[in-house]
């Protein structure tokens, strides 16, 4: 009796606030993934930042594609493909999009405590930022060092990015973000 009600345990979502941004925490066989709301929006798509760990003895592919918003109105959205955005963003971006897109996930990714991302943002962002690009590459070139790309993580490595959802980002309060990583899934609570 007390083996099945130990079975039917799920793990806890653990919530904190950093700097004024409120963070959620899960793990599941392993694999951690962390995220963080974003006030900010680029063109038809909300955000928000993401960090994924991988504490398992195994790989873990994850993709950007694994992430929904389920809305309070019932209505899940299916975050869109890296690719996507990036596209958008050379077609449309400008100086107001890239400032706008580094300065909120900068602002999150680095509340995240002891956060040391071993193939994320960091790396790419070094390469991502030239001089003398036209205004719309950089917003392009910004979307694509910070956005989460399908990543497989070998066991003791680390990723990070921002995941775009299309919808207006005020649609981000009251819903709640959930994450299928293989046979796992994770809700998170209910987002402010």
């Amino acid at each position: 009796m007390l083996l099945t009600a130990m079975s039917v345990v799920r793990a806890q979502v653990i919530e904190y606030e950093k700097d004024g941004v409120k963070h959620q925490t899960l793990t599941r066989n392993g694999v951690t993934v962390m995220f963080a709301v974003t006030r900010a929006h680029v063109h038809d798509y909300a955000m928000i930042q993401v960090s994924v760990a991988n504490g398992a003895q195994i790989y873990s592919n994850i993709r950007p594609e694994d992430f929904s918003y389920a809305r309070t109105d019932g209505q899940v959205i299916r975050a869109a493909p890296a690719d996507d955005v990036v596209k958008q963003l050379l077609e449309r971006g400008n100086l107001g999009d890239v400032q706008k897109l580094v300065v909120a996930y900068e602002n999150n990714l680095y509340g995240i405590p002891n956060m040391r991302s071993t193939n994320g943002y960091e790396q790419r962002r070094r390469g991502a930022m030239a001089e003398g690009v036209p205004a719309r590459f950089k917003a392009a070139a910004a979307a694509s060092a910070l956005a989460f790309v399908p990543t497989r993580l070998a066991p003791g490595q680390s990723t990070d990015g921002a995941i775009f959802f299309p919808m207006d980002p005020k649609l981000l309060a009251g819903g709640h973000l959930i994450v299928h990583n293989g046979k796992d899934t994770y809700e998170f609570n209910a987002t402010q």
